[in-house]
């Protein structure tokens, strides 16, 4: 994985004081097509920004198990979730209480499932796409690298 300047700028603030960041993990759908491999994106509720699924670990819970909690629940994803993160971002989370520095830990979750109604069905939207056009729609540059190295990873492999 290639360090940013953002990486390096958010680890120097956690080291030399500041509010600590808030944990937070996401899933990085991905599923095989004819066409290569895809992933899935989700809009914010809000801003109705593109992104990949991701919330907060519940007490008791595996992180990579909470990352595949959130697919099902953002986009009605199941299939296999690696217990190994992918990478990591930092990103802050504005809200009415303020803004919330948040490090987010990636897991890849191959799909084997898609449900027609899930959770959040009537709050996101959800779209497969290339990853290329998945890196060029999010707005956060460290999920952008890592969208690509993954798939970059995937064509190596096969």
């Amino acid at each position: 994985m290639n360090i940013t300047a953002n990486h390096i700028v958010e680890r120097v603030r956690i080291l030399f004081g500041g509010e600590p960041c808030r944990l937070q993990v996401a899933a990085l759908p991905w599923r095989k097509s004819k066409d290569g491999i895809k992933v899935m994106l989700v809009t914010s509720r809000d801003s109705g920004r593109w992104l990949l699924p991701k919330g907060w670990p519940e007490p008791g819970e595996e992180l990579f198990e909470a990352a595949a909690r959130e697919a099902h629940e953002e986009a009605g994803l199941k299939g296999s979730i690696s217990q190994s993160e992918t990478g990591r971002y930092f990103y802050v989370k504005s809200g009415t209480g303020g803004d919330i520095r948040c490090e987010v830990l990636v897991y890849t979750l191959e799909v084997s499932g898609v449900a027609g109604k899930w959770k959040e069905k009537g709050e996101r939207k959800r779209k497969w796409l290339a990853p290329a056009k998945a890196a060029e729609i999010v707005s956060e540059t460290a999920v952008r690298e890592l969208i690509l190295a993954f798939a970059d990873g995937q064509r190596q492999a096969a």
